[in-house]
């Protein structure tokens, strides 16, 4: 049987884990975009989110219960929550292209779900080091990584952004409005990502 010490650690690896296969997701389906497809891809989306939320929920009620917690009960409710918010937006952003029937996609969108890729794959790394927080140097690596592709983000944003108002699709002031909030949900994404990895290191700080 884990230790109890070990179960927020390991529930924090099981929600960053379905953060990256949603993220894996989003980038699959558009990559392979084919809005007859997104119905389904939609539900399947929101298996991830579940599974987030159902960890969470396990972790609060454990939260509630527990004597002594590992760290300070407040940074385990507010990791928990920052990672299901990383999901939270990943799902948003398709939600968004549902709901506003788009069935073209703009280059920037698959651009964008691989700086989520990453960023998530990174955040998972830190919390797979986040038992060892005393000693490991990869959590602050990880952290680093992930603040260097908000940046990224940042700059993709602002040059996705002017290129809606200067080609030929900015005409269409329905589509521009679209693919602007579809591009505010991508990097959402990207600052939730990094609003973990702040606060991983604040944890960290703070518990040492």
């Amino acid at each position: 049987m884990a230790k109890k010490s070990n179960f927020y650690f390991d529930s924090f690896v099981t929600m960053a884990q379905a953060a990256c296969q949603a993220a894996e997701l989003l980038h699959q389906i558009l990559h392979g975009f084919d809005p007859e497809k997104l119905e389904a891809q939609r539900a399947k989306m929101h298996d991830f989110e579940h599974v987030a939320y159902q960890v969470k929920h396990r972790m609060m009620e454990q939260l509630l219960r527990e004597f002594l917690p590992p760290i300070e009960r407040e940074d385990i409710s507010a990791m928990a929550q920052s990672i299901d918010g990383v999901i939270d937006h990943i799902e948003e952003v398709l939600l968004r292209i549902y709901m506003y029937d788009l069935h073209t996609l703009r280059e920037e969108a698959v651009q964008f779900s691989e700086l989520i890729v990453r960023a998530c794959r990174a955040m998972l790394l830190a919390m797979q080091e986040f038992p060892n927080y005393r000693k490991s140097s990869k959590i602050h690596e990880a952290v680093v990584e992930i603040n260097s592709i908000e940046e990224e983000g940042d700059r993709l944003y602002i040059s996705a952004g002017r290129r809606l108002y200067t080609d030929r699709a900015g005409s269409d002031p329905e589509a521009l409005a679209a693919w602007m909030r579809v591009l505010d949900h991508l990097e959402d994404c990207c600052d939730a990502c990094e609003h973990v990895a702040d606060l991983t290191e604040t944890v960290v700080m703070k518990n040492s």
